[in-house]
């Protein structure tokens, strides 16, 4: 199939396409996060953990001009909706109740990984532009319902509205490794946003000095009070219990250490009635593959470890994704150590920009996670329900944009105006 002066070409599975191919793309782009590594959805494939059999049937949509790669994207066909982290059961049920099938579905995003970044890979916003056409084309060739694409970054999100789908947005909280000093003079309110670095005029705080935090006691000072406070009798609960952390990065994580991470993950998930998403497979092809972008903590007590937390890393960007976690036993506050204050201290002893807590939990809040908005694109074969689609995601991003003001009325910083929630365009994350 062709668009203009590009072949389009389908893949089957990632590892037929070359990963130096893919991987130049993603490297020329804005916001390339490790989780769209070649070597990262080739183990997701290769494992089982993202393949037919799972209902992930890969259909990697690329473009190519002669021999060289222009554009990719990791497409799967869904059979159901687990796994995505933006959630349109009420629209397969609606589907359902018509008689109609929604199922297979397209979907382009990272399975099992809720992490705003590059979806739509391309040389130059021409190939990304028709990459999306292609992707519309292809899903209206193969008759499917409708075509998906979650935590996109804004080049794509434009792209994708260019080609006439329909945006959606989601809530995430992000830390940013930002100590402001506040100015004298009256301060605008604090914009947070989702991607990149925060000079002085996104954060919209006129006047002010920003710098990195220089240890966690400097973290803990910008916060109001009521938050420094809680924070401190949560560390104390699990250092009282005699829990110490240690961690390690890269290849230094040891086997033994990977196979007790997967315990303590497989764990978790069963004690919640679920199968994990992730087997042990997965793990040790990312230990081979890719060990830079891993950093695991450990916990211990009596010498014996009893709790871990995996967290992704891309050292060049400066930023840290909370991934996975689990406990053997249980003490009290040790999730929030293990997932939040061990992480966030690391990222600020190691001169990190920033840490994404994954999807939802206002919880995080009281962290300094503050509110980011997401965003994902969406286009529906059949007329009516698109339509009606397209009401419903105007209500649902007016409910949106009111959540956001709220949450901003819960600034936690010390000594900050409210947090500015102004509508996102369709440009930003």
């Amino acid at each position: 199939m062709s668009a203009t002066n590009y072949v389009t070409r389908v893949f089957s599975s990632p590892l037929d396409i070359p990963a130096n191919a893919w991987n130049h793309l993603l490297g020329r782009e804005a916001d390339p996060s490790p989780f769209m590594n070649h070597a990262y959805l080739a183990a997701l494939h290769t494992s089982g953990c993202a393949q037919q059999s799972a209902g992930w049937q890969a259909q990697f949509v690329t473009l190519w001009q002669g021999a060289e790669l222009q554009a990719a994207c990791p497409m799967y066909l869904k059979n159901h909706s687990y796994g995505e982290y933006v959630f349109d059961w009420a629209w397969a049920n609606a589907y359902a109740q018509h008689g109609l099938d929604y199922y297979p579905k397209a979907l382009v995003a990272v399975p099992f990984t809720p992490v705003p970044g590059a979806r739509l890979l391309a040389a130059n916003p021409a190939a990304r532009t028709a990459l999306a056409q292609a992707l519309i084309a292809h899903a209206r060739a193969e008759n499917l319902s409708s075509l998906h694409l979650l935590f996109a970054q804004p080049q794509d999100v434009a792209a994708c509205e260019a080609a006439g789908m329909m945006l959606r947005h989601t809530v995430q909280f992000h830390w940013k490794n930002v100590a402001p000093t506040l100015p004298t003079a009256p301060a605008t309110a604090w914009a947070v946003d989702a991607c990149g670095s925060l000079p002085p005029e996104e954060v919209g705080l006129a006047g002010a000095e920003l710098r990195p935090f220089q240890d966690f006691d400097h973290f803990l000072a910008s916060l109001q009070q009521e938050k420094r406070k809680k924070i401190r009798q949560e560390r104390r609960k699990v250092a009282e219990a005699g829990v110490v952390f240690r961690w390690s990065m890269g290849t230094a994580i040891s086997a033994a250490d990977w196979d007790f991470f997967y315990r303590c993950y497989e764990r978790t998930y069963r004690e919640h009635g679920n199968a994990p998403y992730l087997n042990r497979d997965f793990f040790h092809r990312m230990a081979q593959s890719i060990p830079e972008h891993w950093l695991l903590f450990i916990a211990e007590r009596d010498g014996q470890a009893m709790a871990s937390s995996l967290i992704g890393i891309d050292a060049q960007a400066g930023v840290a994704y909370g991934r996975y976690w689990g406990a053997l036993e249980r003490v009290d506050c040790l999730h929030f150590e293990a997932c939040y204050y061990q992480p966030l201290a690391w990222c600020i002893a190691h001169g990190y920009n920033r840490f994404e807590g994954g999807a939802q939990g206002e919880h995080k809040m009281a962290r300094a996670l503050l509110p980011v908005k997401t965003t994902s694109a969406h286009w529906l074969a059949h007329p009516s329900f698109a339509n009606a689609v397209e009401r419903f995601l105007e209500r649902e991003d007016q409910g949106i944009q009111q959540y956001l003001e709220h949450l901003a009325q819960r600034n936690p910083m010390k000594g900050m105006p409210a947090l500015q929630t102004a509508p996102v365009s369709s440009t930003e994350a």
